[in-house]
């Protein structure tokens, strides 16, 4: 069944997205350099975060949780507003600026009518990633510049350094 599409200011509008779930869209033209919206939902602990998703399945990569700095998280999961359901992009038409412990979502160029919004969600990796991170963590965006993983850095550092030590043998080898 098809979700209508919801108006949420005059600039934007949520609605059935092709890259993932739901979507923003401009609902007009948006300038460049224009604060679209605030992230919001409940601010609570990193502590707080894992145990409220700490049966979350680990496969699946949705969230709407937002790390402001090393004290807080956003989660717009609760009384959270429109910014939850903007996509990530490798490529993106807007970025995350945090001011003051806020999170805002502002356009980094011209964004026409109908144009989905879209950030790089630049998501760390952590040192107990399980090691199909990146296939949990895919990239949907559609962009030519598109890396394959809403993860940062783009390439997992362990797979990095399996290439290395299997180069090194085979060089060995050749020798």
């Amino acid at each position: 069944m098809a979700i209508p599409e919801m108006r949420t200011s005059a600039w934007i509008k949520v609605r059935n997205s092709r890259i993932h779930g739901r979507g923003v869209f401009a609902a007009k033209r948006i300038p460049k350099g224009t604060r679209v919206i605030e992230y919001l939902g409940e601010r609570i602990t990193h502590k707080e975060a894992d145990e409220r998703y700490e049966d979350h399945d680990p496969n699946d990569n949705h969230t709407f949780l937002f790390i402001v700095d090393s004290k807080t998280v956003i989660d717009a999961g609760v009384q959270g507003n429109a910014a939850r359901f903007i996509n990530h992009s490798c490529d993106g038409n807007c970025e995350s600026v945090i001011e003051s412990r806020r999170v805002f979502i502002e356009t980094t160029r011209q964004i026409e009518k109908g144009e989905e919004l879209g950030y790089d969600y630049e998501i760390g990796r952590e040192k107990d990633d399980p090691l199909n991170v990146d296939e949990i963590y895919a990239c949907r965006c559609g962009s030519p510049q598109c890396r394959g993983t809403m993860l940062w850095p783009a390439e997992d550092p362990r797979k990095k350094k399996k290439r290395r030590k299997a180069a090194k043998k085979s060089a060995a080898k050749r020798r």
